[in-house]
């Protein structure tokens, strides 16, 4: 299979969903910036870094879910497909939807990093960029590798405007319209 781009996708996106729909549980495909990624399974920690935002988030916001690996309609003319670590929006916004929901009604996507050698290009770098072009208003970003949190803000042209940087233990202000205060301090309990 050649690799793909955003304008010469590797498939249609109707190939990738029908690719998607038939593979096997143990798998999470997504298709991002015209080529198909396979999302590693995540480790303990990683789950545990979910758990914890979690609580974070209904603790601060009981108004809105966090949703783990709900399938979003991303990127540019909406030709990706991705499936983030979470996905902030109101309660029950997904009801209804199928396995690739649109992106408008999200408040913020968050990309926990894995340890494998795809991480730097599809975490960092392909993902928020297509977060950014489906103009969802936050993108946070846990990089295992730095400890830190990137909070990306302001999408406007197909980029976040905005990007500040926390180490683990700093208080993490997440911008409207999420307005939650993160307290990072267990995060250090997770620290490679």
């Amino acid at each position: 299979m050649t690799p793909g781009t955003a304008e010469r996708p590797q498939m249609s996106v109707e190939e990738f969903e029908e690719l998607a729909r038939r593979a096997p549980e143990t798998v999470t495909l997504e298709f991002v910036n015209g080529k198909l990624k396979v999302k590693p399974v995540p480790d303990g920690d990683h789950g545990s870094i979910f758990m914890w935002l979690l609580r974070q988030c209904m603790h601060h916001r009981p108004d809105l879910d966090l949703h783990p690996e709900q399938g979003l309609v991303v990127e540019g003319y909406r030709k990706g497909r991705a499936r983030p670590d979470g996905a902030l929006a109101p309660v029950e916004h997904f009801a209804g939807h199928g396995e690739w929901a649109d992106s408008s009604g999200v408040l913020m996507t968050v990309e926990i990093t894995s340890y494998d050698s795809d991480t730097d290009l599809r975490d960092r770098k392909e993902k928020g960029a297509g977060y950014a072009q489906a103009d969802i208003p936050v993108f946070l970003l846990i990089d295992r590798d730095s400890d830190t949190l990137v909070v990306h803000s302001e999408p406007a042209h197909g980029t976040y405007q905005k990007q500040v940087t926390y180490k683990y233990g700093d208080t993490v202000e997440l911008p409207d319209p999420v307005a939650i205060t993160l307290a990072t301090e267990k995060l250090k309990d997770y620290a490679g």
